[in-house]
């Protein structure tokens, strides 16, 4: 699963895209060239990078320690090019540590969005995949913590959609993409579609991008550790689409949350020492005993 590709958008505020274009150039001994009010840095392997403005970020910048208003030009979102995991996640973990550094942080408007590689998807996995994330809706937002002033930009999957994707039981990919458009009013081709505004986004994959979006990741304040931890939940997801046969939508009821998402992260592939820090992170948030099912036998 840590081979395929995937591509990761990070929102921050804290310096300008300026200042973050310099850093990214300076990390990847490559340069950076402004275009509007965007950049793209081209990293010495030839890559391209670009730090561009968000509208729905709320500005800020830290006076005497203190975080006030700023202006747009502290808008900032990292759009990586195609990487994986084994060749960069280090090389990025440390461009995020910098970033930081440098003043960057995050607050209740920003999020993380993971890109994953579509081409070895099918109408079966694309499915899987819709299953798997509503199945684990509260789950994942109580783990992940997904500030409230978000959710318009990465909301819980519909029950409606899970429930015609698996009444349908659709064969073809033109079959998942109409349903996935039913009752929206707004041209398919649009880039801004409301259907791209959910944890689980397919809009990306139909209009022409050709991926996958996980959206449902805040940024926590630019935490390397953190980072790579939402980058390995989105393969092992990913994976999982991929490589079973089918995945329930039904939502099991949940004595333990803690011990579920455990078991689950195990299941889906987190084992080792690798995975011992991300799966720290995954269930800390969540109520109960990691150990033990039921309470009262602990």
């Amino acid at each position: 699963m840590l081979t395929r590709n995937f591509g990761v958008e990070i929102e921050f505020t804290g310096i300008t895209r300026e200042k973050a274009a310099k850093v990214i150039a300076e990390h990847l001994g490559g340069t950076e060239v402004r275009e509007g009010q965007n950049y793209k840095i081209t990293a010495s392997d030839g890559r391209v990078w670009r730090i561009v403005y968000d509208g729905s970020i709320r500005c800020q910048r830290k006076v005497n320690g203190e975080r006030t208003s700023a202006t747009s030009e502290y808008s900032v979102e990292l759009v990586s090019p195609i990487l994986t995991y084994q060749e960069d996640i280090e090389s990025l973990q440390e461009l995020v540590r910098k970033l930081r550094k440098a003043g960057g942080f995050s607050n209740s408007t920003v999020g993380i969005h993971i890109h994953l590689d579509g081409k070895d998807h099918t109408p079966r996995s694309l499915r899987n995949f819709i299953n798997i994330i509503y199945s684990r809706n509260d789950l994942l937002y109580t783990s992940l913590e997904i500030e409230r002033e978000r959710m318009k930009y990465c909301k819980k999957m519909d029950q409606s959609l899970v429930e015609r994707m698996n009444k349908k039981k659709p064969k073809t990919f033109k079959e998942i993409e109409d349903i996935w458009y039913e009752g929206y009013y707004s041209g398919r081709s649009r880039h801004y579609h409301e259907s791209r505004y959910h944890f689980l986004n397919l809009h990306s994959f139909f209009n022409g991008v050709g991926t996958v979006e996980l959206r449902g990741f805040n940024n926590p304040n630019l935490h390397a550790g953190k980072i790579r931890t939402y980058i390995l939940l989105a393969l092992a997801m990913n994976h999982q689409a991929l490589t079973q046969k089918s995945a329930s939508s039904k939502k099991t009821q949940i004595e333990n949350p803690k011990f579920a998402m455990r078991t689950w992260l195990n299941r889906i592939g987190f084992i080792g020492e690798e995975f011992k820090n991300p799966r720290e992170h995954l269930i800390k948030h969540l109520e109960g005993s990691a150990a033990w099912r039921f309470q009262e036998i602990a």
